[in-house]
């Protein structure tokens, strides 16, 4: 049986960034569980009025929650996102991960997502066969950060697969739109959808509208060169509990973003989204080393480009993933030395925060998806240096 697929809009030895990594086993998860590190003495600024009222100066405690890898072995978390609601096998309040890389360390060909209790009991919520229907239609499967789930039970995830974890054989991908037993009930494959590398989505009911960012425009060609055609693109969603989501329309309202491939990254390009209140689309230019802003993001017709600088270089350095602190302010994680950043909307950098210490240099490539918790104090977040899901708090 095939699936609905739509057309017109329809690590052991070295990592992704040049470090060897070790996999943290489930028999070593009663260790992982117990860990706590303080980071009363890491580095925070005050805001520009010289009041702490940063949200990073109000989490002080790094947890580690479990252990990320399946039973099959799945490595690298990138994508989090948070369960709203109970239906089917989700359950409110616990996070899944999406896995980038295989068993083998072998990047773009991870094929689960992840379910992990906020106690720390993980569980397989889906695995994608790369054999089956949904894999042969999306031309592989390597989950990637974007993720989303929505109160109806869906939930939707990109893949930038590759066959042999090289970006020589990168290929376009796909969204895969899963119902709330981990099964694919959807495949969203055309030319916007190019590499889909992250995502953020507003659930507006009976309609999703979701956030996208891709890295393959031209990127596998130019061999390792910067190019400018990195997108974001808009995709907007029906959304009803009894019939599968379906493509009502999709817009590139964000373009000319830089991208590369790297023989230790795979690829680099625009990472991390997140929607404001005012629709202000903020997106981690990994590349380019800053936040760039796209303006009126739910109705616009037309792209914005790169977007307007919100702010560049300073703390950032490479940032990854990206989320809205309760107070309003831009949280990323570099991918170059493990600290996450606190940035306001004006562009003033105002507190930084070191998340991980390993590696050479430390932190290089760990630090992916993260997510506000439900109790909007604390902040998810994976780390791939260790394969762990985590809490700030």
């Amino acid at each position: 049986m095939g699936y609905p697929r739509n057309h017109e809009t329809s690590r052991f030895g070295p990592d992704r960034w040049g470090r060897t990594r070790g996999l943290l086993r489930p028999g070593a998860v009663a260790l992982v569980l117990a860990l706590t590190v303080s980071l009363a003495a890491v580095s925070t600024a005050s805001s520009a009025a010289g009041a702490t009222t940063t949200f990073l100066s109000g989490v002080t405690t790094l947890s580690t929650i479990a252990s990320t890898v399946p039973t099959r072995g799945d490595v690298n978390p990138y994508g989090v996102a948070v369960v709203p609601t109970s239906v089917g096998r989700l359950v409110a309040g616990d996070v899944l991960v999406s896995n980038f890389n295989n068993g083998r360390n072998l990047q773009g060909t991870g094929t689960t997502i992840v379910e992990v209790s906020p106690g720390g009991t993980r569980k397989v919520f889906a695995r994608i066969d790369r054999d089956g229907a949904a894999g042969r239609a999306c031309g592989g499967v390597g989950l990637t950060t974007a993720l989303a789930v929505f109160r109806e039970g869906w939930v939707v995830v990109g893949s930038l697969p590759t066959t042999d974890g090289s970006a020589a054989t990168a290929t376009a991908g796909c969204l895969f739109v899963l119902d709330n037993s981990g099964a694919v009930v959807r495949v969203i494959h055309n030319k916007k959808i190019n590499g889909p590398w992250d995502m953020t989505a507003v659930d507006q009911g009976d309609r999703a509208v979701l956030f996208v960012t891709n890295v393959l425009n031209g990127t596998v060609a130019a061999a390792g060169k910067v190019v400018n055609r990195g997108t974001v693109v808009r995709v907007t969603l029906s959304l009803h509990r009894d019939d599968a989501p379906r493509v009502l329309g999709e817009t590139i309202i964000g373009s000319g973003f830089a991208e590369r491939t790297d023989p230790a990254a795979l690829v680099v390009g625009p990472t991390g989204v997140a929607l404001a209140a005012d629709e202000t689309l903020y997106v981690a230019d990994t590349v380019t080393n800053r936040i760039a802003a796209i303006p009126g993001a739910l109705d616009r017709q037309h792209s914005a480009l790169a977007g307007a600088d919100v702010s560049a270089n300073g703390a950032l350095m490479s940032p990854l993933g990206l989320a809205l602190a309760p107070n309003g302010d831009i949280l990323t994680v570099n991918g170059g030395d493990g600290n996450i950043v606190e940035t306001t909307p004006r562009g003033a950098q105002v507190a930084t925060k070191t998340l991980d210490r390993s590696g050479t240099p430390p932190g290089a490539g760990a630090l992916f998806g993260l997510a506000v918790a439900p109790d909007a104090t604390s902040l998810y977040f994976v780390d791939d240096a260790t394969n762990t899901l985590n809490l700030l708090h």
